[in-house]
């Protein structure tokens, strides 16, 4: 049963990734991201951790989006433009790279890179503990110098884009 709902959300979440892709209007661009977004929680949910698709949903699916959605307003792309076409090999040069990603993604596949180390703490450490409080603890022990810098790019990127729709007096 649970194979069955891995596959349905790893379907759901792949075609609502390409639909952020391939939709022209930006606004439904947008909102097959939030899809994505709460599918990638849904995946969460099925390995047992809670606190992860929590903050899936909360940071990714609210606040980001929150923020994706006032760009979108505030650059006013509610209507379909397109793309005029200014290089006859464009499209070619498009598909190519294209097809060098996807080689480079399945030579990175093949060889196994993306496995990575086993962690220090295993599944009945974390089941005692709690997905929380582990996640916790490491986040303000050992992680708490980048978790701090990220919460300044935050802020800068939130003051750069407030300075930048300022409108003169």
């Amino acid at each position: 049963m649970t194979l069955f709902f891995f596959l349905l959300i790893a379907i759901v979440t792949v075609i609502s990734a390409i639909l952020v892709i391939v939709l022209r209007n930006p606004i439904h661009s947008a909102l097959s991201l939030v899809l994505t977004f709460f599918s990638i929680a849904g995946l969460y949910i099925l390995l047992n951790a809670q606190f992860i698709a929590a903050i899936q949903v909360i940071v990714y699916a609210g606040a980001i989006m929150v923020l994706f959605l006032f760009v979108i307003m505030l650059l006013n792309l509610e209507k379909e433009k397109r793309v005029s076409e200014k290089h006859p090999l464009q499209k070619a040069f498009g598909v190519s790279i294209a097809l060098f990603l996807l080689g480079g993604i399945v030579s990175i596949v093949a060889t196994g890179v993306l496995y990575g180390n086993m962690g220090t703490e295993t599944a009945a450490k974390v089941s005692a503990v709690g997905n929380t409080k582990a996640i916790a603890g490491l986040l303000f022990t050992d992680w708490v110098l980048p978790f701090e810098i990220t919460s300044i790019l935050l802020i800068a990127a939130i003051v750069g884009a407030i300075v930048l729709t300022k409108k003169e007096l």
